[in-house]
């Protein structure tokens, strides 16, 4: 008996190595969707039916008899498809152990074909369900006694066919089920697998979608206001995820174009969250800005909305203005973010004092204060986000405050578009291809020269 198990476990192997190829194929994935065509029936009916085939060629003969795995052919089939791909399946195998003779010949037969039958049954009885490993299992060895049964029925001398019951039965049950087992584990990895990349693929498209849309709040023309002489304005935002949590946003206060109010900020956390807080940040600020009115007021009121009902605990840090575009005044809250560096017109870059204030949404209630300073013709205000400094290169370094420094040095020779340009291409350069790990975000504010007369 031992040998004789032994004998069938190369067989085993064959299934395993059969399911990973069969389950790899076009066509079985229809059949798995139940999405069945005449020509994807067909073709499980024959490789099935020749699987059936190899598992009496593959089989040990003992005693006049064949032990063997014919079964599991037909039987996936009828699991798979259905009673009528199950019986054909068990046809092709049946007919051809038939005509090998001996006398468990027809027994054998008709075992094979009641395989198919009942594997369509439990199809249908399971409403096209794929069984689970243990149902498959179970099946293939209920179906082994079966056989076994047929084979004492049918086959005469009854002497040799209790014979060879005896020595078969317990290796044809171990065989065929641990097969029929080995092959529905596989099927079942490969159906959540299939899940599983359509749900990322799902996901994908979603943030895609997502992505989409962050990305077409904030404004991206350029030049942002080519009737304005005085100033040049650019931005750029690269999201470390699909989505991002970064913000920036800038637009005239009034009619008259007296008034420019622009903002740069991070919120605390990353993908889908922060783009959506994101996007409530923004819209509060084009809900509460107006032309005349107190910035900080402005402020204060955008972060009691934000810290109301705030349960997810996010916030954001933002650097925030208001521009009098004929005399270059700009009035300033700084929430907690990095301080921007301001290049004056022939002057080392410097870091903008800050107002020393809290970030925005964590708690409601909070006084914030504004400072001003003023853009002279030729200066330019550069706004960022910490991934601009704190962008990793392979060794782990920061690109730091005194690289962003140095990166910013006669960059009020640049367009703003040239400048925005100039500084993320000196963070790609000393990231090297390392993993971007925070949102970049860029805003450049450049106050025009007056033009020479001549």
């Amino acid at each position: 008996m031992i040998d004789l198990i032994t004998a069938l476990l190369p067989n085993v192997c064959v299934i395993m190595v059969f399911a990973y190829i069969l389950t790899r194929t076009r066509f079985f994935n229809e059949i798995l969707e139940q999405r069945f065509t005449r020509q994807n029936r067909l073709i499980l009916i024959l490789v099935c039916g020749l699987f059936s085939i190899y598992g009496t060629i593959g089989g040990m003969e003992i005693l006049g008899g064949i032990a063997n795995i014919r079964d599991l052919g037909p039987a996936i089939a009828g699991l798979l498809a259905g009673p009528v791909v199950g019986v054909a399946a068990g046809l092709i195998g049946g007919f051809h152990r038939f005509f090998m003779g001996g006398f468990t010949a027809v027994p054998c037969t008709v075992a094979t074909i009641i395989a198919g039958f009942l594997g369509g049954i439990i199809f249908l009885l399971r409403k096209k369900k794929i069984p689970s490993v243990y149902t498959a299992a179970g099946f293939a060895a209920g179906m082994e006694v079966l056989h076994m049964g047929l084979v004492l029925l049918l086959s005469r001398p009854y002497d040799e066919a209790v014979a060879i019951v005896r020595a078969i039965t317990i290796p044809m049950i171990a065989a065929n089920a641990l097969g029929l087992g080995i092959f529905f584990f596989i099927v079942t990895n490969l159906i959540s697998e299939l899940k599983t990349r359509s749900e990322k693929n799902m996901i994908e498209g979603e943030l895609r979608g997502a992505r989409e849309i962050q990305m077409s709040i904030v404004p991206r023309i350029y030049p942002a206001f080519p009737d304005l002489d005085k100033i040049d304005l650019c931005a750029k935002l690269v999201p470390a995820k699909e989505v991002g949590g970064d913000l920036y946003d800038y637009y005239l206060l009034d009619e008259n174009k007296n008034e420019l109010f622009f903002m740069v900020g991070d919120v605390s956390d990353k993908g889908v969250p922060a783009s959506l807080f994101m996007i409530i940040t923004m819209t509060l600020f084009k809900a509460n800005a107006a032309a005349g009115a107190d910035l900080t007021k402005i402020v204060e009121r955008v972060n009691n909305q934000l810290a109301e009902d705030n349960t997810s605990n996010m916030f954001v840090t933002l650097f925030c203005g208001v521009m009098n575009i004929a005399s270059g005044e700009i009035r300033y809250v700084n929430a907690g973010h990095n301080p921007p560096l301001i290049i004056r017109r022939d002057q080392q870059p410097e870091f903008v004092a800050s107002t020393g204030d809290l970030v925005m949404g964590a708690m409601p209630g909070i006084d914030y204060h504004s400072k001003t300073m003023t853009l002279h013709p030729g200066d330019t205000l550069l706004i960022y986000t910490d991934g601009i400094t704190e962008a990793f290169n392979p060794a782990q370094e920061l690109f730091s405050e005194q690289r962003l420094i140095k990166a910013a040095r006669g960059i009020n020779a640049l367009s703003a578009s040239q400048g925005v340009d100039s500084i993320h291409d000196a963070v790609t350069r000393f990231a090297a291809g390392a993993t971007q790990s925070d949102d970049l975000t860029l805003l450049l504010l450049r106050y025009k020269p007056e033009p020479e007369q001549g």
